[in-house]
């Protein structure tokens, strides 16, 4: 399995912006797309972004389209979300995994188990 760490979450006023980082583990790690997914509080989980594994495609859910972009270093094995116009609904914990990226469901997870995930709180 890919092992993945999430960084960069925290508290900012709503209008702000935060950048989250995804770290993955394996040397192997350009060959899988990744998705950020994200868990409001006492809600399911959601995939909000993906990026292929060249970083040529991306997805974005509807709730974050024009505001969150997504992008990756392949060389040093990172995925990032640039998060903007930050507001309120968009508070909880962000994940990111190896997934398959499509229009419909933006990102299905490729593997079961979760990183501890980075919390993005919004709130004045």
């Amino acid at each position: 399995q890919v092992q993945l760490v999430e960084s960069g979450g925290g508290l900012v006023q709503p209008g702000g912006s935060l950048r989250l980082s995804c770290t993955v583990s394996r040397s192997t790690s350009h060959y899988y797309a990744i998705g950020w997914f994200r868990q409001p509080p006492g809600k399911e989980r959601e995939a909000i972004s993906c990026i292929s594994s060249e970083g040529g495609t991306t997805r974005y859910a509807e709730s974050v389209k024009g505001r969150f972009a997504i992008s990756r270093n392949n060389a040093e094995n990172t995925v990032d979300l640039q998060m903007d116009s930050l507001k309120p609904v968009d508070t909880g914990v962000y994940y990111c995994t190896a997934s398959v990226c499509s229009t419909r469901a933006i990102a299905t997870p490729l593997q079961d188990s979760w990183g501890q995930g980075t919390p993005v709180t919004v709130s004045s």
